[in-house]
């Protein structure tokens, strides 16, 4: 028709594709295990269970697709989470108050932000040397607050550790007639709140955009104006930050500290993102993509231990093996599109996707 304007539809971005696909396959997979297992993978409780264990590492996770869509990489993460738990357990313990274990928490991971995001941008030393330094220094100050596991013996912490927030219409009807409502723990509010700040954050803000140019080509973004230390600084101490955060919320849901707590959070928490689309040579990635990287994990460990393979090097196995899958899947996907497959990630001193 004539005068008609047709408008062309745009192609997806890298990140919607990854994104996409990470959700349509934990969609399939999830609906698998429904018709496979049945059971509680029928109630909405199991998802809120998924939920209410890995509210931390959500929040973890959320720091590592912010880092490494900078083109960077963070593995002190799990060290931070375990000295935020002990430290604010022998705090508590010790008499302190809730809102001071809560600073203590988020000065904690501030610093190793600070000290990481400094020595890495403005001294321009290895993000994986740095981090990997950091991993250890958090876990030997782990030990060093305290050797002996802890239970948390505040009262109001307590109380708060055991809230659920109760929703009675995604509940189930019990054999004796009783409504049983799903429950969710505070720490997924916690969680999902960073996961919405977070994506704003990417989406919406000057700081986002300045994260994503500096993860495809930091010295395309150097030319455009972008000031490359400090978007990185600024990542990495938001990295730290999130990590205190999730270790908070890691002792609201186990409220115990231990030396061995978030053993292996940081490579989940890789896994997570790689899972949910961000690439290790920066530049792609999406939070709600992450946060379904999450659940996808969750799922393979629900489907594993359903299956009566109750040993844990099961699930090291199956993570494993989903990893590498969605690692061939991204170098597949972006090589169709012309961009040439994966490139070895610039924090292992490799060139900078161009």
């Amino acid at each position: 028709m004539a005068g008609k304007t047709i408008k062309r539809r745009e192609p997806l971005t890298d990140t919607q594709l990854l994104l996409t696909i990470t959700i349509c396959i934990f969609a399939v997979m999830y609906a698998a295990a429904m018709a496979i297992w049945g059971g509680g993978f029928l109630r909405w409780q199991q998802v809120f269970d998924m939920l209410n264990n890995n509210a931390s590492l959500i929040i973890v996770a959320c720091s590592l697709t912010i880092v490494m869509i900078g083109g960077g990489i963070d593995i002190s993460v799990g060290g931070v989470t375990s000295l935020v738990v002990m430290s604010c357990v022998v705090h508590l313990n010790g008499g302190g108050s809730i809102p001071t274990s809560i600073l203590m928490a988020l000065a904690i991971g501030l610093c190793f932000g600070l000290v990481h995001g400094y020595l890495i941008a403005y001294l321009e030393i290895q993000p994986f040397i740095i981090t990997l330094a950091g991993m250890f220094f958090a876990r030997g100050m782990t030990t060093i607050v305290s050797l002996e596991p802890q239970n948390v013996a505040h009262e109001g912490f307590q109380a708060l550790m055991n809230r659920k927030i109760e929703i009675p219409f995604l509940g189930y009807t019990a054999k004796n007639g009783n409504l049983i409502p799903a429950r969710m723990e505070l720490g997924v509010v916690v969680a999902l709140a960073i996961v919405a700040l977070v994506y704003i954050m990417l989406r919406f803000t000057r700081l986002g955009r300045n994260i994503y140019a500096l993860g495809g080509n930091s010295q395309s973004a150097l030319m455009l104006g972008i000031n490359v230390r400090r978007t990185r600084f600024i990542s990495y101490v938001l990295s730290g930050l999130l990590a205190g955060i999730g270790g908070y919320v890691f002792m609201m849901h186990t409220g115990a500290g231990n030396a061995s707590n978030a053993a292996g959070a940081e490579m989940n928490a890789i896994a997570s993102s790689i899972i949910g689309g961000t690439l290790l040579t920066g530049g792609v990635g999406n939070v709600i993509g992450t946060f379904f990287g999450v659940m996808t994990l969750a799922t393979i460990k629900s489907i594993v231990t359903t299956s009566g393979l109750r040993e844990p090097w099961w699930q090291s196995i199956t993570t494993g093996a989903m990893l590498c899958f969605f690692i061939l899947l991204q170098s597949v996907v972006l090589s169709r599109r012309g961009k040439g497959g994966l490139k070895r990630p610039a924090w292992l001193g490799g060139k900078i996707k161009g």
